[in-house]
């Protein structure tokens, strides 16, 4: 039975490059009700990117714009607004989509755009994460999503995966880890934003109308590093994810 409490689903729209793989698990949490959210299309700059067909047989939209196609990275950006805006999104999700985005796209969308980044930032942003962190000795690694800011990798922390790195890891063994993370968090994340817990004000996370100081924190199927009963609540959606 829903919820009268909770508001309407967020028409979503997700952005990807590649096989989509966040993507998928957030489409079907959400199909399952395991994800409070309502995601109506998928967008790529691939038009052979695997996702698409993986997505149209859950039934969303899916659209190729190739970015090849334009001359500049700022004409790239206005043809997506218009075709992601044709959709009414409430929340944007970027899902292994790998471009760099411009400033007035970015503004476009601020307070409603997500993006999972495979390091615990703001440790390692950019490219080649895991064997960073490998090269750096860092005994842990992760996954953080975040709001997404005109600063690359840089928005306020929503959450964070932790993974123990071994001693034998390479950095395929300990990305497959950290990727094994990224699909519960995103869904908790895009959840919490469905339900109008997590939103972003003044530049900064808020959850439960309070300014979250530092991220949560996931780490063996469990959250913590909120107050108690932030996380009495939040663990309400925790349950379902695997």
């Amino acid at each position: 039975m829903s919820d009268p409490a909770l508001p309407n689903k967020p028409r979503t729209v997700i952005l990807i490059s590649g096989r989509g793989s966040n993507m998928l698990r957030l489409v079907q949490a959400a199909q399952e009700g395991r994800c409070h959210i309502d995601p109506v299309a998928a967008i790529s700059n691939r038009p052979q990117a695997q996702g698409l067909a993986a997505a149209e047989k859950l039934g969303l939209d899916t659209q190729r714009l190739d970015h090849t196609q334009f001359d500049s990275r700022e004409q790239f950006d206005d043809a997506l607004a218009e075709v992601i805006d044709a959709y009414q999104p409430d929340l944007i999700i970027l899902a292994g989509f790998m471009r760099i985005l411009t400033e007035a796209f970015v503004a476009r969308y601020e307070g409603r755009m997500l993006n999972i980044h495979p390091s615990l930032l703001p440790l390692y942003p950019g490219l080649n994460t895991h064997q960073r962190a490998l090269d750096a000795g860092d005994t842990e690694h992760g996954a953080t999503v975040h709001f997404v800011t005109a600063t690359l990798d840089s928005g306020p922390l929503i959450v964070q995966s932790e993974v123990p790195i071994e001693s034998n890891d390479s950095s395929d063994t300990l990305a497959q880890r950290v990727l094994d993370t990224e699909y519960p968090i995103y869904t908790l994340a895009a959840d919490w934003f469905g339900r109008g817990w997590v939103s972003m004000q003044a530049g900064k996370v808020t959850l439960f109308e309070q300014t979250l100081l530092s991220p949560i924190k996931y780490r063996n199927g469990q959250l913590y590093g909120a107050d108690a009963p932030c996380l009495e609540k939040l663990n309400l959606s925790l349950a379902p994810q695997s």
